[in-house]
């Protein structure tokens, strides 16, 4: 088949057309289906304080110095479908009421005991869930929580720097690195 002049410009700008026009069609479509937050700002502070009882500060600060209430609304809004947000967002408020109707306190301004004790019931119950849900039933809300609370603590500067020995590793590798009883584990 033979191009004509014409016909090439044609291609030509069509194509060179597309290449500017479709990102600005691709940004517009994608400011428009902009996800609202999972979380509230007001529920930030109760997700650091569970992040906190999953990972708590001893002489290395905690999951709360990493902000991991923000850090889980970001993952849970970004990453999940609604009908699971829904259920981590069922989970977390229900763990609320369940502590105050226990305790009489608020789960932020609670003993760190009977935060422990709550959660471990939750990891109890999750557990016990996991070991005989089927593939197609989802995760259980607690389980999610703690995963992304790992997730968020050891990929934070302090998780990484402070809580493990982080190793660079852009050169060679060295398996034999000197590693005593003790130490804190390798990140890289």
């Amino acid at each position: 088949m033979d191009l004509t002049r014409r016909e090439a410009l044609l291609s030509l700008a069509a194509l060179l057309g597309t290449t500017v026009v479709a990102p600005r069609l691709l940004a517009a479509t994608a400011a428009k289906s902009a996800k609202s937050p999972a979380f509230v700002a007001a529920d930030l502070p109760l997700l650091d304080e569970i992040g906190e009882t999953i990972i708590p500060a001893t002489d290395i600060p905690g999951a709360k110095a990493v902000q991991i209430g923000a850090f889980l609304n970001m993952m849970v809004t970004d990453c999940y479908d609604a009908p699971e947000q829904a259920a981590i967002k069922a989970g977390v408020a229900k763990l609320a009421s369940d502590y105050r109707a226990r305790f009489n306190e608020t789960f932020v301004g609670g003993k760190s005991a009977n935060r422990t004790a709550l959660l471990n019931e939750l990891d109890a119950e999750q557990k016990k869930y996991t070991a005989g849900k089927t593939a197609a039933q989802p995760a259980h809300w607690f389980r999610i929580v703690k995963e992304l609370t790992v997730l968020g603590y050891f990929s934070s500067e302090i998780g990484a720097t402070q809580a493990v020995r982080y190793l660079e590793a852009p050169g060679r590798y060295n398996g034999a690195e000197p590693y005593k009883k003790g130490d804190r584990a390798f990140f890289n």
